[in-house]
């Protein structure tokens, strides 16, 4: 098995960042949704000046996973007023954790998500939560495998189509 390291994110590695993004959206989701409303997100979330902005807010942070020197998928976390539903200033959200699909089954997404717990077991956090589309089973999966259970859920955008998030959450102890 390859190791994976995790590296948090700099300033000055977004277009690398812009990189890893879009692919792993595609990868992800365009199979399934309309062209038009691919560029559409892409367009509007993922484009450098986004994607700096989000690397420069103090309560966000970006990771990427690394294995065998290159970039084999990405985290981002949100705290407080970062997060994209109110859940308290002292939970965090995953709002992503992407991993190329050359990299599925050799425990990258795992790896992300442990570096996330520790950042929260970290900060103090009570909980973990995240919001997955209702559509992507194995992220749903994995997340449940984690001990995460579902607690509500909230409408996302893609481009024109208005999709159900289920939001989970995981309670964490110190």
């Amino acid at each position: 098995m390859n190791e994976v390291r995790i590296n948090r994110v700099l300033p000055g590695q977004v277009a690398e960042l812009q990189i890893i993004s879009r692919s792993t959206f595609i990868e992800t989701f365009a199979d399934v949704n309309t062209p038009e409303n691919m560029n559409k997100y892409l367009e509007d979330n993922l484009t450098t000046e986004q994607l700096s902005g989000e690397l420069n807010n103090e309560q966000s942070q970006f990771y990427f996973a690394v294995t065998d020197g290159q970039v084999s998928g990405y985290l981002k976390l949100n705290f407080g007023q970062a997060q994209t539903e109110p859940q308290g200033d002292n939970s965090l959200e995953i709002e992503r954790i992407y991993v190329l699909q050359a990299y599925h089954g050799q425990k990258v997404g795992q790896a992300l998500y442990e570096h996330a717990v520790q950042v929260a077991v970290e900060a103090g956090a009570p909980y973990i939560w995240l919001g997955v589309w209702e559509k992507n089973a194995r992220a749903i999966k994995f997340y449940a495998k984690n001990g995460f259970s579902e607690f509500s859920q909230h409408t996302f955008r893609l481009g024109n189509d208005v999709q159900t998030d289920i939001l989970m959450k995981k309670a964490l102890t110190r």
